[in-house]
């Protein structure tokens, strides 16, 4: 199937008009009797019919948008639509940069875990944690080990004391079915 090169440029030019519109009426959208407008410069002209408000919009080059539409009457603003929407994806754009995403890491420990492993397991936490992520602690009981729930406790206890100057405990550990689980997070640095 062959496209047009003419009529894919007015599909992306549309798709880009529409996608970051968000239901904002501009222009001729608005069809309000009257329209308490504001100037470019931030200041109240008024009250005055969209006839009006958008021959003075026109006069200056610039466009009408409605950016309080539940008041009475609505508010539009004259302001350039198209530099107000590039500083909106701007500042959403460094918004998005600027956020942490916090990811759960998982540390499985055994019953009898030995101390050169329990070591490991413990920097390998350290480092989940002061890299700013959560922290899910782990053991599976297997078998007769289901008979002695208070040593995996013990362990957890031990972990979590480990762990104390960096982490905080955010879920304690309790035994839900044959694994036992506890929750860690970064201490906040305020």
């Amino acid at each position: 199937m062959y496209f047009c090169p003419h009529y894919l440029f007015l599909l992306v030019l549309w798709r880009c008009l529409t996608i970051g519109k968000k239901d904002i009426q501009i222009n001729e959208e608005i069809r309000d009797k009257e329209l308490r407008v504001i100037g470019p410069d931030g200041q109240q002209l008024g009250i005055m019919s969209s006839k009006e408000a958008l021959n003075l919009a026109e006069q200056k080059n610039l466009d009408l948008v409605k950016i309080a539409p539940q008041s009475n009457p609505p508010v539009c603003k004259i302001m350039d639509y198209g530099k107000y929407r590039f500083e909106q994806a701007k500042r959403e754009k460094e918004a998005r940069k600027n956020q942490h995403i916090v990811d759960i890491k998982e540390v499985r420990l055994s019953l009898n875990i030995d101390t050169h492993d329990f070591n490991t397991k413990l920097n390998n936490a350290l480092k989940f944690i002061k890299h700013g992520d959560k922290v899910k602690v782990s053991i599976r009981f297997r078998g007769r080990e289901m008979g002695h729930p208070e040593i995996g406790l013990d362990t957890m206890k031990r972990f979590a004391e480990a762990c104390s100057e960096t982490a905080v405990i955010e879920k304690p550990a309790k035994l839900e079915g044959r694994n036992m689980l506890m929750f860690l997070a970064p201490k906040s640095s305020k």
